[in-house]
């Protein structure tokens, strides 16, 4: 007799169908992007799904530097912060923030590609806005 369970081989497929479907969209936990933090009802943690679970997730990966915290795996965050100060021409730095931004988003397989990618200087300030496109729909960032 052994410790490990017996292979069940009559599973219904259309069981195993709906899962595969179910677990293939997107959820997080809701986020308060002016408070930079989680959003919570009655305490609990709020999980939203699809466009919105990925703004959630686009926001915070170009919100987390590359490699900063162990928690993250190494592909997970930015590398923006290897352009700032370098003296690089604007259309540089724009440049190089687009491939920046896209190796970062490339880490989710629901992100297909970005558009109307856009980069604004204010003082010693960079933002970014651009338009993602997924399999959920299109989500606008401003980051």
């Amino acid at each position: 007799m052994s410790i490990f369970p017996d292979y069940v081989s009559n599973l219904n497929t259309a069981t195993e169908s709906s899962a595969m479907a179910t677990s293939s969209i997107p959820k997080e936990y809701a986020w308060d992007f002016e408070k930079n933090n989680f959003l919570l009802k009655d305490g609990k943690f709020q999980v939203v799904e699809g466009k919105e679970a990925l703004k959630i997730w686009m926001w915070k990966a170009l919100h987390t530097m590359k490699m900063t915290y162990s928690i993250y795996s190494n592909s997970y965050g930015h590398d923006l912060d290897s352009i700032i100060g370098q003296g690089f021409s604007n259309g540089l730095v724009e440049s190089e923030a687009k491939r920046l931004v896209r190796e970062c988003l490339s880490a989710n397989l629901h992100i297909l590609r970005i558009e109307g990618f856009k980069v604004n200087y204010e003082e010693d300030k960079l933002s970014i806005e651009f338009t993602a496109i997924t399999d959920q729909g299109k989500v606008n960032i401003n980051v």
